[in-house]
């Protein structure tokens, strides 16, 4: 077996000494850089509760995607580019933001995988987009264009600042994580969920209506949430969440 270098106590490590859940992080990309990215909370918070994080590089391999997938425990979809329209069947309004299709192509692929192997996903902002459109759902391409509402979901730094509160759902794994029936939390995103995909239930409700929380009720871990965790790793809440990821890929 091969080792490695000896800890600071004399110990020597083995590699079966590494049994922390590895979590596939989708990398994100920047149109103007073309350069692959992550932020940074998003991998804090895996450790934070005990995950392996692993940043996945975008590619349109499906042999190379499959492999990746196969190195993971789970997976945390991100933030980042609209949702492209195509795949809800629709054709961009003016006011839909920037696409990647390689993206959109290359979660779908890990999205299909991890419900044929019953692996964990964790949905955030854009995660919750992309679930519910694979599932077959529809989203507002423009809040401000689509959704008449008086919160502003759209806030500028620092983006800890809760802007809104959403009711939790009693009996759905959401409460069961956070033990709680309201959530102030901070809104960074200009589309949501419009119409919900097969197999999908709401777990939470913002105060304008909007679903802000889905899971898939027949599968073991598949949740999503549109607000963002990553940038309140101090709140309690957000470390429930991210621990609900690793927690459920241990019983896996």
């Amino acid at each position: 077996m091969a080792l490695l270098p000896s800890t600071e106590s004399g110990g020597v490590l083995c590699r079966k000494d590494f049994m922390k859940k590895v979590i596939g992080i989708v990398s994100l990309w920047d149109d103007i850089k073309t350069s692959m990215w992550l932020v940074p909370t998003y991998s804090i918070g895996i450790e934070k509760v005990g995950g392996l994080p692993i940043i996945m590089p975008l590619s349109n391999n499906i042999d190379n995607i499959l492999q990746m997938c196969s190195l993971c425990d789970g997976f945390l979809f991100t933030g980042g580019h609209d949702v492209n329209p195509k795949m809800y069947h629709q054709k961009p309004i003016p006011q839909c933001g920037v696409t990647c299709d390689i993206r959109d192509d290359m979660e779908k692929t890990i999205f299909n995988y991890a419900i044929h192997e019953n692996k964990p996903i964790l949905g955030i902002c854009r995660g919750i987009q992309l679930i519910n459109v694979l599932c077959g759902g529809s989203l507002y391409q423009d809040l401000p264009t689509q959704y008449k509402s008086n919160i502003n979901h759209v806030q500028k730094p620092p983006y800890n600042i809760p802007q809104h509160s959403v009711s939790i759902i009693e009996d759905t794994p959401l409460f069961k994580t956070i033990q709680k029936s309201k959530l102030n939390v901070n809104s960074y995103h200009h589309q949501a969920v419009k119409t919900l995909g097969d197999g999908l239930k709401v777990s939470a409700i913002s105060e304008d209506g909007l679903v802000e929380g889905i899971y898939m009720k027949d599968k073991k871990y598949i949740q999503a949430i549109q607000w963002h965790p990553e940038f309140s790793l101090e709140d309690e809440s957000s470390i429930k969440i991210f621990k609900s990821l690793v927690t459920s890929c241990n019983s896996h």
